[in-house]
């Protein structure tokens, strides 16, 4: 990762969390335990705070930001879908938030809701914990079941593995010039996209 003090405040990365080394983090950020971040992310505490809570994960190149005085917080188990863009908003404990979708100032996440992708959420927008929000601009949809809830879950559990498969096993390697024969597959889990379980 690369890091950046500024104004005497200095990122706090937890040992047991993994930071990918194409990651920026600026200033006030504070990443907890167990947390993933994925490659080209930019967490910048240069003007508000930016917290990820215990089992958090914030994919490749999402983009986490405020204004001065504000906190950014993806709160425990929260789980943040490549590219989004979260701007002085909480996202609240086992949330969602899906790829390339847009969270702005002062919008609270409910707990256990899924934001969709691409979705837009304006600023000061509120709802409900397990609530499915969809659209541009973005409004509840529906509540969601428990089994969805608890898919979401096992994806979230799969980045608190890799965090511990990244610490202990990713190095920097040269390429091969071409695949091994019979090439091995990474373990498959069992996890799969919703719309494959239906």
């Amino acid at each position: 990762m690369t890091c950046y003090s500024l104004d005497g405040l200095t990122p706090v990365v937890d040992p047991t969390a993994y930071v990918h080394p194409s990651a920026v983090l600026i200033g006030d950020v504070i990443i907890g335990p167990h947390c993933y971040v994925g490659p080209l992310a930019s967490l910048r505490g240069d003007f508000g705070r930016i917290v990820l809570e215990e089992g958090a994960n914030v994919q490749d190149t999402c983009v986490m930001h405020g204004f001065p005085e504000s906190d950014t917080v993806v709160e425990r188990n929260g789980h943040i879908g490549h590219g989004a863009v979260l701007h002085g908003c909480r996202i609240g404990a086992d949330a969602l938030v899906g790829m390339n979708a847009v969270v702005m100032d002062n919008a609270r996440i409910g707990p256990r809701s899924f934001v969709s992708a691409a979705a837009f959420v304006k600023a000061g927008f509120e709802c409900a914990e397990q609530s499915l929000v969809m659209g541009a601009p973005a409004g509840v949809k529906r509540l969601l079941s428990d089994e969805e809830v608890a898919w979401k879950q096992a994806g979230t559990r799969e980045y608190q593995q890799l965090a511990k498969r990244c610490l202990e096993q990713m190095q920097v390697c040269e390429p091969l010039a071409q695949p091994e024969p019979e090439r091995r597959r990474i373990s498959d889990s069992g996890l799969r996209p919703k719309s494959a379980q239906q």
